[in-house]
């Protein structure tokens, strides 16, 4: 058996017909007798032949790849958000690469490059590192998820900022008045925090945020997030938290159990994602489910709209300015026993 991988040559010279011939089996051109196209079929069969994807790219065909990129699959959110978006375009005829950045800008740069390089046909981007002008010089078909890159870049997202008012409401019904906001990073994109904001306001109290990094490693993250709760409720009593992810509400839920508060009695507690994982894990856990497939599947026609010339990545506005679209679906309220009624 040889070594190496069967060749477009092979597969033409074991079916009998030209390269060319080939090659328009592959990629379904013109006119061939279903006598001719069995044949190839056979030989690729036979041979175990792989078309390769790059070569294709390079002479002007698609690939039918899509690159993903995430920070990690092991978080619920981006795990089951990249099952919804492979499932999308699957049924499509594409296949997805998932790059995982790990929070990293470095990585978040090098898929980057691998992306472009293999020459896929379109880019959906999950990831949170901020001010990476690469972006900026990709011109092949791109989305973003939750992601607010360029004013020339589709952005599909969960309305975070009306799911996060919704949270804080939450919060305020079951009779907290000292809720605090536990987020990855606090700041003017944070539409979370700034629903939580609003809604803090407008009750008349004051609002409380403390910071963990989202790409703080495992092993530390807890002994984070404790110390930031005990210094806040050191200041003055904490009776509510919102965890702008369930992972954070769950650690909230174990510092609570540390430091012997009830929940729901001395401590309210709601998450967002609502993820199926978190859901089996820790059915008590009130949260904002954000509609998974529904920003899956948006984001997935909005790019193969790109691929296809149907839809431009920034349709022009009447000012003549070319602005990128943002879809928003709204987060839908589980109330859970870590909330009182």
């Amino acid at each position: 058996m040889s070594s190496r991988e069967p060749t477009l040559a092979d597969v033409a010279e074991l079916a009998g017909v030209s390269l060319t011939t080939v090659s328009r089996v592959l990629n379904n051109r013109g006119y061939l007798s279903e006598k001719t196209k069995k044949r190839v079929k056979d030989a690729i069969e036979a041979l175990g032949y792989r078309p390769n994807s790059l070569a294709r790219a390079l002479h002007g065909m698609r690939t039918q790849t899509v690159g993903l990129i995430v920070p990690t699959v092991s978080l619920p959110f981006f795990g089951e958000l990249a099952v919804e978006v492979e499932n999308a375009l699957a049924e499509a005829g594409y296949r997805i690469l998932i790059c995982n950045s790990l929070g990293r800008a470095d990585r978040e740069r090098e898929y980057l490059s691998l992306l472009v390089g293999n020459r896929v046909d379109g880019i959906i981007s999950g990831a949170h590192n901020e001010g990476l002008g690469e972006y900026d010089t990709i011109r092949m078909p791109l989305v973003t998820i939750d992601r607010e890159l360029s004013p020339s870049i589709p952005n599909v997202r969960c309305a975070n900022e009306n799911a996060g008012a919704m949270a804080t409401r939450a919060l305020l019904e079951a009779g907290s008045r000292h809720p605090l906001l536990l987020t990855s990073r606090s700041g003017p994109r944070n539409l979370r925090e700034a629903g939580y904001r609003a809604e803090v306001e407008r009750a008349g109290l004051h609002a409380r945020v403390v910071t963990v990094p989202f790409d703080t490693p495992a092993p530390q993250r807890f002994a984070m997030v404790r110390d930031a709760l005990d210094a806040a409720h050191g200041d003055e009593a904490i009776d509510g938290v919102f965890a702008t992810d369930d992972l954070a509400g769950a650690e909230v839920l174990e510092w609570a159990r540390m430091r012997d508060l009830s929940v729901p009695g001395d401590l309210s507690v709601i998450g967002f994602d609502g993820t199926e994982t978190m859901r089996r894990a820790l059915p008590h856990l009130a949260t904002i489910r954000q509609p998974i497939e529904q920003i899956a599947r948006a984001a997935v026609a909005i790019l193969l709209g790109q691929i296809e010339g149907t839809e431009p990545r920034s349709p022009i506005d009447q000012d003549g300015a070319g602005r990128a679209r943002t879809v928003e679906f709204p987060g839908t309220l589980l109330r859970g026993r870590s909330l009182t009624l």
